[in-house]
């Protein structure tokens, strides 16, 4: 037969651990806050890393654009596209690039349209990934490296779409208590 932790065990002293398993239940709660600030699903953080490594692709993608046009310019050949479009791709880029980083920011408010944002933004660059893997593909050089990262990016927009995404940005945190008087 146990002892309970408030009645005395076989040698006459109360049981103990029952008092420290419930001092160590307040001790996490106190330590994690209050239970509205739960833990975010690893494999969300997994997708916001890999969001915020294409936001930093993108703005990379769109000044690489202005760039070769620029030296393409100086050098007397064939831009890559009217310096008009370039400038309006490479401004596409960045507020993609602007809009995703917002979103892994406001990330842990579980705002609803943050991932339906999301949702959009990887569904553009995943389908974006497996076309530049297609089109390798038929230039007769598959890239293994393009087909990786379209499989990421694949993986990615499924953990957003799923269940877990779905719980963490519909469930709300706790509004504060506020004092009446």
């Amino acid at each position: 037969m146990q002892s309970s932790p408030y009645q005395p065990g076989r040698d006459g002293q109360a049981d103990q651990s029952g008092q420290a398993d419930q001092a160590g239940q307040a001790d996490q709660a106190g330590r994690h806050g209050p239970p509205d600030t739960a833990r975010m699903p690893g494999a969300l953080i997994f997708v916001l890393v890999i969001v915020t490594a294409h936001a930093l692709g993108t703005v990379f993608g769109g000044w690489a654009i202005l760039e070769e046009n620029q030296s393409k310019q100086e050098h007397g050949q064939d831009l890559l596209m009217p310096m008009g479009m370039a400038w309006f791709v490479a401004l596409f880029c960045w507020g993609l690039a602007a809009l995703q980083v917002v979103c892994v920011v406001l990330a842990r408010k579980r705002r609803p349209w943050v991932r339906v944002v999301l949702v959009v933004c990887l569904a553009f660059v995943a389908l974006s990934t497996v076309v530049g893997f297609l089109g390798s593909l038929a230039s007769g050089a598959p890239s293994l490296a393009v087909f990786v990262v379209a499989g990421i990016d694949v993986a990615a927009l499924w953990v957003v779409c799923g269940e877990n995404a779905r719980h963490w940005f519909s469930v709300r945190g706790q509004a504060p208590a506020s004092p009446q008087g």
